[in-house]
């Protein structure tokens, strides 16, 4: 059984308005202190698979068909 985080964001150039409107929210707040805010989905799963290896390709299937569209998003697929 592995653990698997996979980190789902959006690629350079595309809009994030949830980013955007977090950072103005900070301002308002007074944090100056952040400059940039960039949102992220994170999805936690337990993979029960022989090995690490078929682990990351059934990740990185799920990926491709359902988790991310490549068009607009970058994953990290991280094992904890």
């Amino acid at each position: 059984m592995f653990t698997v985080e996979v980190k789902v964001g959006l690629k350079k150039g595309v809009s994030d308005p949830e980013g955007a409107n977090t950072l103005k929210s900070l301002e308002l707040l007074g944090y100056d202190e952040v400059k940039s805010v960039k949102s992220l989905k994170v999805y936690r799963m337990e993979i029960d698979a022989p090995s690490r290896e078929e682990a990351s390709e059934r990740v990185e299937e799920m990926c491709r068909r359902i988790l991310t569209n490549p068009v607009i998003h970058t994953h990290e697929i991280v094992f904890l």
